[in-house]
């Protein structure tokens, strides 16, 4: 597996991050995070240049960590200010710093070039921060390559089976798609709209709705890291007006943050974002719960498939239809955006 480095990654949601040290791997590196006295995010490798012990095992003074194995101690640039038993210190000793940037509620890591950290490449989830929309978010973690979130993601159909109960109809997997490929900015599109279609639970239970709806699925890929999808229900024949206001639908914004943890494992971190019943605690937590178990549900059909998947014989052949267009297009710009200079993937 090749990971795309000069990426941003999020690490974690801003509300994980305090003064406590906190310790996370991204793209196999081990990683810890805190807060500074003045509040900002620090990043530094999770390993003592001594004797590798973990800083996330340490403690902290002040803007500094003491490992908590031999005393050496780092401030907030990675750099070592003290170590046991002398006055000089090492011109070695100091451990990797990464930048690191706060934005739309998640804490975004950047693992490759330091001189290529260009904070305008961070792809955005406005809605997460908006006022006008209520929130609900978790992570789970995924014993599962990155890449098998991202088929999963950008291939809906599978919610008719998979999480039928919960936000799958039968119309989901019924319905054509369109697809379309920006290969400058690499964003992918792939919209599903549903003129007539049975109103699942999860909107059912959280609109209010009655009878059958108006579904659109519009999902905005990109690659690596993040994943939007636009959604939209309404009951049957409500479209928005002509100049694009639409009062009378309903319009969820679903965002998943696609993090590799190592090659066979991923942060799978999800976001539900709302423009109705915004006070209402009751949808809210509704819409956690469910969300949340419809993750879950995929959590366990992807471990499972990456067992399969590390089992299978080298130069099995997969098929794939007209519903896998999305993946495959994803799966062709993360090649590409992988197999880049050296400094931009790591193997």
């Amino acid at each position: 597996m090749t990971f795309v480095r000069n990426q941003w990654y999020v690490a974690a949601y801003s509300h994980e991050i305090g003064q406590d040290l906190f310790a996370r791997t991204i793209l196999s590196e081990p990683l810890v995070f805190f807060r500074s006295e003045a509040g900002a995010v620090v990043a530094l490798a999770d390993r003592c240049v001594h004797r590798r012990y973990p800083l996330s095992e340490s403690r902290r003074e002040g803007d500094t960590i003491v490992c908590g194995y031999h005393g050496f101690t780092y401030d907030t640039t990675g750099t070592c200010v003290s170590v046991p038993g002398q006055t000089r210190i090492p011109r070695t000793a100091r451990v990797a710093s990464y930048p690191v940037v706060e934005r739309d509620s998640f804490v975004w890591v950047w693992i490759g070039d330091r001189d290529r950290a260009d904070e305008s490449l961070i792809p955005r989830a406005p809605w997460l921060t908006d006022p006008a929309y209520t929130t609900v978010c978790g992570m789970e973690p995924l014993a599962a390559r990155y890449e098998l979130l991202v088929d999963n993601l950008l291939d809906l159909s599978h919610e008719t089976y998979l999480h039928g109960g919960y936000i799958g109809s039968p119309e989901v997997a019924g319905t054509p798609i369109t697809t379309e490929v920006d290969e400058d900015k690499k964003i992918i599109y792939v919209s599903r709209h549903m003129a007539d279609a049975a109103c699942p639970p999860f909107y059912a239970n959280s609109t209010g709705i009655q009878g059958r709806i108006v579904r659109w699925q519009d999902i905005e890929y990109h690659p690596p890291c993040l994943y939007l999808l636009h959604s939209r229900v309404a009951p049957v024949g409500v479209l928005p007006n002509e100049d694009g206001s639409d009062p009378d639908g309903f319009h969820v914004e679903v965002v998943y943050a696609i993090t590799p943890e190592t090659e066979h494992s991923t942060h799978d971190f999800w976001a539900v974002a709302r423009d109705f019943a915004l006070e209402d605690q009751e949808v809210s937590d509704f819409l956690r719960e469910s969300n949340r178990t419809v993750v879950l549900q995929d959590v366990t059909a992807l471990d499972i498939l990456e067992q399969v998947i590390q089992a299978e014989p080298e130069g099995y052949q997969e098929l794939s239809i007209n519903i896998d267009t999305g993946g495959l297009a994803a799966r062709r710009i993360l090649a590409k955006m992988a197999a880049g200079t050296p400094a931009e993937a790591q193997v």
